[in-house]
């Protein structure tokens, strides 16, 4: 069976930090491993980042082959396609795991068309059967969903969606295993990277999120959603009808059309709980959902919830806040 061999996971890094996106496929790999024997290998590439190799261990990395160079600085994708494609050469693996992030969506097919393999994206759930793999995934919009079934001899790259599965720790004993740079003749090459002009904490690596619905009824008030998110150092999150409204930019969506999160504390402001939405969240740890509709969706799987106005919980919300992180 597959999950008795080698799963690779690219392990992305975006300076010197490992997203939390891979965290959550190599928790994922270890499923899918199961008791088959299989291994769970890691391919870190990048300049400075050796010490990152211990945080995969503790994952259940049990190898990581690891390409610490100044030819990886930054991420020319013919290079990195070069050492993947290397890596899944010697380790034969029929399975390797991307984050669903700007690179992975960037490298992972160029590996599936350079290794021959089968590709499928953006999935929502990963799992073995009998000849193969199942995944699923949203389509139309979020309005359907498909499950595909993957066989085949040949192996498979995978994308999966920034919190459709959740992280945890699992320590092996891991080694790391040098791997020197493929010889490539790139034809275009990153001369650097700049910073988007962010407006805060990234919304999929947050621990806190913050979102803002149609309860805020125009976006002259979504400030008071930026307020709480700066207040308790979260990021800041919306829902699908204000992102398609303009008042906020597409990348803060939170549902299947969205981002999915998994933060450890996610608070719901005006927003009813439309399934779309739930789908993005509903693995956080904890959920506070604000609403004056005691009726509304939001309400069965919030672990807290305050019937109230927004317009009068989130100013006093902010304002406790700082004051307490200003006394401790």
């Amino acid at each position: 069976m597959s999950n008795q061999r080698t799963i690779l996971v690219f392990a992305e890094q975006r300076d010197g930090k490992l997203k939390r996106s891979v965290l959550e496929c190599l928790a994922l790999a270890r499923e899918l491993a199961g008791s088959g024997g299989g291994s769970i290998h890691a391919v870190l590439l990048g300049a400075g980042v050796a010490s990152l190799a211990g945080e995969l261990k503790e994952h259940g990395a049990s190898r990581i082959h690891l390409a610490d160079s100044e030819t990886f600085r930054l991420p020319t994708n013919e290079t990195y396609v070069a050492a993947l494609a290397a890596v899944c050469a010697e380790s034969g693996s029929p399975l390797v795991l991307f984050p669903a992030s700007a690179m992975g969506r960037d490298l992972a097919p160029r590996l599936a068309a350079r290794i021959d393999a089968a590709f499928v994206a953006e999935c929502l759930s990963l799992s073995t059967r009998a000849e193969g793999y199942t995944a699923k995934k949203s389509m139309l919009g979020g309005k359907v969903f498909a499950t595909l079934d993957i066989s085949g001899a040949g192996p498979v790259v995978v994308t999966m969606k920034p919190g459709a599965h959740a992280a945890s720790p699992a320590p092996a004993a891991g080694e790391v295993a040098a791997l020197s740079p493929v010889a490539v003749d790139a034809r275009a090459r990153i001369v650097g990277l700049a910073a988007g002009g962010g407006d805060g904490v990234d919304l999929q690596e947050a621990d806190v999120v913050v979102s803002g619905g149609r309860g805020l009824k125009g976006p002259e008030n979504f400030h008071l959603v930026e307020s709480l998110a700066k207040a308790i150092g979260g990021a800041v999150g919306a829902s699908r009808a204000i992102v398609d409204a303009g008042w906020v930019a597409h990348h803060h969506q939170v549902g299947q059309t969205g981002v999915t999160v998994n933060p450890k504390l996610y608070i719901a402001c005006g927003i009813s709980g439309a399934i779309q939405h739930l789908a993005g969240m509903r693995g956080s740890g904890c959920i506070v959902a604000i609403n004056k509709d005691p009726e509304a969706p939001i309400f069965k799987v919030a672990d807290y919830g305050l019937v109230g106005d927004a317009f009068e919980i989130l100013p006093l919300l902010t304002e406790e806040i700082r004051r307490v992180r200003e006394a401790s």
